[in-house]
């Protein structure tokens, strides 16, 4: 069986006037959000393997605040596809990870991650920013992803960790 880990960018930064959506970056708020998911996911076990993210800059931010945060030992590589995708694309990209990956990463947008979720398992969740869904995959091999079920195994939202000691 295979994780996969859905993480939605932090709160990104509205008024940092960027040129456009894709190069809007974090704001103090997302970027702390991102190091606390980083550091919750690896003190539960749940560090990735491999990620995935969307190029636009809140979502790489995202990605290596997190990873460096929980100290991640693994690949991040930028896919543009995760930018504007819908839940098919992204599974379409999930599909090209190596088989030895264990728990892949996704780091990317809403409204897809939502329905992404729903897709995989049937569940309606609030995917706000920085929040994580792990969905446990009804397969074996990462090019089954596109057609594969799922079954929720947590979802995680960097407000509930506030008094932890991260």
């Amino acid at each position: 069986m295979k994780r996969l880990i859905i993480l939605r960018h932090g709160k990104s930064d509205w008024n940092a006037g960027a040129a456009s959506d894709h190069a809007r970056p974090l704001n103090r708020r997302g970027t702390g959000a991102a190091v606390t998911m980083g550091r919750v996911l690896t003190r539960l076990g749940e560090a990735p393997d491999l990620i995935f993210t969307s190029s636009a800059v809140r979502a790489r931010e995202t990605a290596l605040l997190a990873s460096d945060a929980g100290g991640w030992d693994c690949e991040t590589v930028e896919v543009d596809d995760l930018y504007g995708t819908s839940a098919g694309e992204a599974l379409a990209v999930a599909a090209a990870a190596p088989d030895e990956i264990e728990r892949l990463m996704l780091v990317g947008h809403q409204p897809a991650w939502g329905y992404l979720v729903r897709a995989l398992t049937g569940a309606e969740v609030s995917m706000k920013t920085a929040t994580v869904a792990g969905v446990d995959m009804a397969m074996g091999r990462w090019v089954h992803a596109p057609r594969a079920t799922g079954t929720l195994a947590y979802l995680l939202q960097p407000r509930l960790f506030t008094d932890w000691e991260l």
